[in-house]
């Protein structure tokens, strides 16, 4: 696979206060190493793993944006937003249902869910645009 379009951090933080303004919340970063740390993630695993598709890439975005909590608030927003906007990016689009998305990304959170199957549920619900 060629390298991706990467979602660059200072975007990130330009959705997540678009979206405080849309839905409420806090603004703010609550840690800009967290920040990095869920950023450097999905470019860590396009780096070391052979078999990474773009999927499992977005599924490591989410992954670390929901879990490491680099917001004050609305981390499981942008872990979703940040889904779309890497696969918009890279010539795909997420059509899973808003209400089911949002189940996945808080059980991901609850550890219900994980990231592999965070990458398997966004195959299965990805189209080419």
């Amino acid at each position: 696979m060629k390298e991706p379009r990467w979602v660059p951090e200072q975007a990130v933080i330009a959705i997540h206060d678009e979206l405080i303004v849309e839905h409420g919340g806090c603004f703010g970063l609550r840690d800009p190493n967290l920040l990095s740390s869920s950023l450097a993630r999905p470019k860590h695993l396009f780096a070391y793993s052979d078999s990474a598709s773009l999927f499992d890439i977005a599924a490591a975005y989410a992954f670390g944006l929901a879990k490491n909590h680099p917001f004050v608030d609305g981390n499981k927003r942008i872990a979703l937003a940040v889904i779309d906007v890497f696969l918009r990016l890279n010539g795909y689009e997420l059509v899973a249902a808003e209400e089911e998305a949002v189940i996945k990304i808080n059980n991901l959170v609850e550890g219900i869910e994980n990231q592999e199957s965070i990458a398997t549920w966004i195959a299965a619900n990805s189209q080419e645009l």
